[in-house]
């Protein structure tokens, strides 16, 4: 029987894609034509690391901290939990702890109602400090968020960035969750090799898993 087809949660990278602002926009261009060289085209692109959907390392806000080629693969391979928080107004552990996290692994939280990737929001909602502790009680690596960050887009603090990490919960950013209904999934979130590099852009997607089972559901 064929396996269930992926479900992309990756922001698609294009001219009109949200960034931060201040930072480097993304942009794909051809640095030749296949007339010009008579056998290929080649592209370039400019981004920031931070651009659509991608993951956090430690590094981005710690100097002394590991960078994205640092960490070990398999966070970012594996059994992942989508829960649908959008009717909050602010994620605490006291909130978090009524919805079903043992064997989660990977959690990955709807926080809006739909994603808008060419649309940088004004405010996202917040998640507590409080959260790390709960999560590592409840062997969660990887914690994802539909918003560019898991702080406010103000902070200066970077708390619950920093929570995360000393909690060993890692953090993959601008997911897009409109297409994968909460339940378990596998999760494959893979960053590029980048050495040294502070995050680096993901192609995300996931493929439901059979309820209770942890196997990969069967069509």
């Amino acid at each position: 029987m064929m396996q269930k087809q992926w479900i992309d949660i990756s922001q698609p990278l294009n001219s009109r894609i949200a960034h931060w602002p201040g930072d480097v926009p993304f942009s794909y261009s051809l640095s030749v034509t296949k007339e010009q060289t008579g056998s290929v085209n080649i592209g370039t692109i400019t981004t920031s690391l931070h651009t659509g959907t991608h993951v956090d390392a430690p590094f981005h806000f710690d100097s002394k901290a590991p960078s994205v080629l640092d960490l070990d693969v398999s966070i970012f391979i594996g059994k992942a939990r989508v829960i649908d928080v959008s009717h909050l107004q602010e994620i605490n552990a006291e909130q978090m702890a009524a919805f079903p996290l043992e064997g989660a692994e990977r959690l990955l939280l709807k926080t809006a109602s739909a994603s808008s990737p060419e649309l940088f929001p004004d405010k996202v909602t917040p998640l507590s400090t409080g959260l790390a502790p709960l999560f590592k009680e409840h062997n969660i690596c990887l914690i994802g968020v539909d918003v560019p960050s898991v702080d406010v887009p103000d902070s200066k603090e970077m708390a619950v960035h920093h929570a995360f990490y000393q909690h060993g919960v890692h953090i993959l950013e601008n997911i897009v969750l409109d297409h994968a209904p909460p339940g378990d999934y596998q999760l494959i979130a893979l960053p590029l090799p980048l050495e040294g590099a502070d995050g680096s852009p993901v192609r995300a997607v996931l493929r439901p898993l059979e309820e209770g089972t942890g196997k990969e559901e069967a069509s």
